[in-house]
C-alpha cells in the first residue's frame, strides 16, 4: 500500500529541505545504520520520472516548500488533517474492541483490535503522516507546535511511501 507521508525539516534551502528530508525518510526505510524499517521504500516529489509512485500516483507537488509559503500551509494541513483521522480511526476501533470483544477475543486479535492497539501506540509507522527531520513520529499537537515554534526557517518534503 501507498500513503503519503511529510518531514519537517529545518532548512535555509529547497536543495536543504530535500536533503534533510531524504535523510529522515531514508532512517524510515532503514538505510540509515541505526535505523528500522518501518516502510518498504519511498519516491519524493523531485523524482518524476517514477512511474506508479510519486507524482505518478498522487499528482504534482512540491519536493519541498517552506512552511509559511501556500504550498507548505495546504501540505502541512493535509498531514495534519491525516493524523487526526488515523488517530481517531484507531481510538475508535480500540473503543469498540473492549466493549464488545472479551480477552480471548482480543488476544486472538479479533476484528483487528490488537493492530489498532499497536497503531495507536505507534511512534513511526502507516499510522503516522508528520515526521521531524530524524524521522521520529509527530503524533500529537503540542509537538508539532513545538518544532514550528523551535526552528527558524521549517520546511515540509512530502514522499510516498509503500508499507
Amino acid at each position: 500500500m501507498h500513503m503519503l507521508i511529510y518531514a519537517l525539516v529545518e532548512a535555509s534551502t529547497r536543495d536543504e529541505a530535500l536533503a534533510t528530508g531524504t535523510s529522515a525518510f531514508d532512517r524510515l526505510v532503514g538505510v540509515a545504520p541505526d535505523a528500522d524499517a518501518v516502510f518498504d521504500y519511498y519516491v519524493t516529489f523531485d523524482e518524476t520520472d517514477v512511474t506508479g509512485a510519486g507524482q505518478a500516483r498522487w499528482g504534482e507537488r512540491p519536493a519541498a516548500a517552506p512552511i509559511e509559503s501556500d504550498a507548505g500551509e495546504d501540505l502541512l494541513e493535509a498531514g495534519w488533517e491525516a493524523t487526526i483521522k488515523a488517530f481517531e480511526q484507531n481510538l475508535a476501533a480500540v473503543r469498540e474492541g473492549l466493549d464488545e470483544l472479551n480477552d480471548e477475543a482480543i488476544m486472538h486479535d479479533e476484528d483487528l483490535v490488537r493492530h489498532a492497539c499497536h497503531n495507536l501506540g505507534a511512534y513511526r509507522g502507516p499510522s503516522i503522516v508528520l515526521y521531524d527531520e530524524h524521522g521520529q513520529g509527530i503524533r500529537d499537537r503540542e509537538r508539532l507546535d513545538r518544532i514550528l515554534d523551535g526552528v527558524e526557517s521549517c520546511w515540509i518534503v512530502p514522499a510516498d511511501v509503500h508499507y
